[in-house]
Formats: structure tokens, C-alpha cells, sequence
């Protein structure tokens, strides 16, 4: 391959096609991880599609389509608390506030990048044309464990799931924990408790691909002896269609509103973030879906709960991403594990049709 790193740090190699010039599929996936990480969250896509390239050159195969490896960077958004900035410098959809944006020590990423040669105000240099690329393949990890539960080792991603993220808080009064009857009581944490009851009920009835979670939870005064008068806690909603998300959302906060009034509590909420979903694009599903259908007898379809490169690139070229079973679905931990035999024999194979 010809090899080299772009302007945003991310490292790139082009495995040519049958005839020079031609436009290229994209392959792989990031190379940073999460502290305390484990071993394939990323890499096991990059590692793949070098590898595909490996096989291709031994067996003196040349494709209509160039072959592109490429190994994102900073796609976990641990050091700077954002996220996708290899993958938004080849879209072209850096945000320029980016680069003052700090780490935990005060260093800049204009800073960091500096720090290993890199120039942050050549950063929109590494946008790629549109015409340059066809569409890009991630093989990743499962995050979860789906595929272990149907016994399968590879799984065609349909969508990665959309999300919105709040702040909630139940306020209601404090007071004596001995002398406040129950039936004048303003409990903010029993609102909070009935309204999670009511989440996990609600999210499970609703779609088997949604998912909601109440992360962190705050009790004041936090006394054992006051009944609690203010509860702060967190909503996570997540799924792979846009208004099933928004319709699971609304429903909660509906609900919410109505415990607090019943209990004559107040109840507010803060969204603080929300990304849309990604769908992979349909053609490259049905392909991939054949050729693991090819290797394995069947294919599994599932959404993805994670975000992963493929996010940024969906806005400009197609995508699609398989999933690769990962022993009880552990992730973001040094216990991720997959099978050599789940990954040795297949990858070469679903490229190498899919490219034809």
C-alpha cells in the first residue's frame, strides 16, 4: 500500500485498483481506545482490513475498486471530551471551536496536535471528495451480546442508534423523617423511584431496540433521618429510528410531570445532548447480509447501541458495519475477547465479494 497520515493524524494506506485512479471502498476503523481499555474495541477493524489488503496482494488480486485502510483517530473522545475527530476531518466537518477545545491539563488539541507534528490549520486538508470514496465498511466488535446468545459469529448492523441525554430533578420538601405523616409527605427520591419503575417498564413494552437508563441519581440532604427534598438524576435514551425515540421520550417526561403533580412535587428536565440515529445504507446491508448468510448460514440483523465512526462518514459516502461476537458482550474493559475463528476466515471473504 501507499501509506501515509493525513492532516488530522488519522493513518491512511491504498491498496490500488486494476486500474490506477479509480475511486476507492473504505475500510477500518479507530485506533484510540478508553482508559483501562481492552484489546479490539477499534483496532480488530483496522487490524481486518490490513489484513484483507494482506490477502488480496498474496493472492496478486486487483479489484475494480482501490482499497482504502484507514486507521481513525480519537474516535472515543477520552482526552478531550469530544468525539469523531478523525472521522469528521475526512468529511470536512471539523468544527472550528475544536482546536481550542482543552484537556484536562489546559493543553489545546491545536497543542496536542502540535505536540506530534501535526498542524491544526491544515486540518481541512484531510477532507476527501465526495467522488474519491464509494462508501466505507467498519468491522467492530459487538458491544453487547446478541450474537453469543444466537450462537453466530458475525452480524449485519441496520442503524447506530440515536440518543438524547437529560438532566431531571424531582423537588419536592424536606422534613423530619419522624414527625411528617406519610400522607403529608413531599418525597422528591419516592417520585424519583416510581418514575424509574415507570422508565424500565415503559421502554421494555414499547420496542425491544429502545433503551433507557437512569446512570447517576443525587439525594439531598442526604440524611438518614430527612425526608428527601430534592432528587437530581440522569436520563440516557437510546434507539435506531428517530420517532419511536422521541415518541419513548415524550412518554416519560408526560409521566414524570404527572407523578410529581400527583405528589405535589415539581419536576424539571435539561437536554444536554442528542445525536441522531445513523442508518447503514440498505444495498450494502443486503450485500453484507448474503455473504454472511455465505460463511456462516444465516445472518443476524441488529442496531448498534454505540456510536462508531461510521456516524460522520454516513453524511457523506454509504456505510455498512458488521458486528463480530465478543465473549458476554464486555466492552470498554480489558475482558473484551473474540475468537480467532469468528474473525481469520470470514473477513477476507465479505470484502473481497462485496468489492467484486
Amino acid at each position: 500500500m501507499q501509506v501515509w497520515q493525513d492532516e488530522v493524524g488519522n493513518i491512511c494506506g491504498r491498496y490500488e485498483a486494476a486500474e490506477a485512479g479509480a475511486p476507492a471502498l473504505l475500510l477500518g476503523s479507530h485506533l484510540d481506545t478508553v482508559r483501562n481499555a481492552g484489546r479490539y474495541d477499534g483496532m480488530l477493524g483496522v487490524l481486518s482490513a490490513i489484513e484483507t489488503v494482506q490477502w488480496l496482494n498474496e493472492n496478486q488480486r486487483r479489484l475494480p475498486l482501490a482499497i482504502e485502510v484507514i486507521g481513525f483517530g480519537d474516535e472515543e473522545g477520552t482526552r478531550f471530551g469530544i468525539t469523531l475527530l478523525g472521522s469528521r476531518g475526512i468529511t470536512g466537518s471539523w468544527p472550528q471551536s475544536w482546536v481550542t477545545h482543552p484537556d484536562g491539563n489546559g493543553i489545546t488539541v491545536a497543542q496536542a496536535m502540535a505536540d506530534v507534528g501535526l498542524d491544526s490549520d491544515r486540518i481541512a486538508s484531510a477532507a476527501r471528495r465526495v467522488e474519491d470514496i464509494v462508501g466505507y465498511l467498519e468491522l467492530h466488535i459487538e458491544q453487547g451480546p446478541c450474537l453469543e446468545q444466537e450462537d453466530l459469529a458475525l452480524g449485519v448492523v441496520t442503524a447506530i442508534n440515536g440518543a438524547r441525554r437529560l438532566n431531571c430533578r424531582f423537588t419536592g420538601e424536606a422534613g423530619h423523617a419522624g414527625t411528617v405523616p406519610m400522607t403529608h409527605r413531599k418525597d422528591a427520591l419516592a417520585a424519583a423511584a416510581e418514575w424509574m419503575v415507570f422508565i424500565e417498564q415503559t421502554t421494555r413494552e414499547q420496542d425491544p431496540q429502545l433503551v433507557a437508563t437512569v446512570g447517576t441519581i443525587n439525594c439531598a440532604p442526604g440524611a438518614v433521618n430527612v425526608i428527601p427534598g430534592e432528587v437530581s438524576l440522569s436520563l440516557d435514551v437510546r434507539g435506531p429510528l428517530d420517532n419511536p425515540l422521541e415518541t419513548l421520550l415524550s412518554s416519560l417526561l408526560t409521566q414524570a410531570e404527572a407523578i410529581a403533580l400527583r405528589r405535589g412535587l415539581r419536576f424539571e428536565s435539561n437536554e444536554y445532548y442528542r445525536i441522531g440515529a445513523t442508518a447503514c445504507d440498505s444495498a450494502l446491508q443486503q450485500a453484507l447480509s448474503h455473504a454472511v448468510e455465505t460463511v456462516q448460514g444465516r445472518s443476524l440483523s441488529l442496531p448498534s447501541g454505540a456510536g462508531h465512526d461510521a456516524i460522520a462518514i454516513a453524511e457523506r459516502w454509504p456505510v455498512g458495519m458488521l458486528f463480530v461476537r465478543n465473549h458476554r458482550g464486555i466492552s470498554h474493559h480489558p475482558a473484551e475477547s473474540v475468537a480467532v475463528a469468528d474473525v481469520a476466515p470470514r473477513a477476507c471473504r465479505l470484502i473481497y465479494r462485496r468489492s467484486r
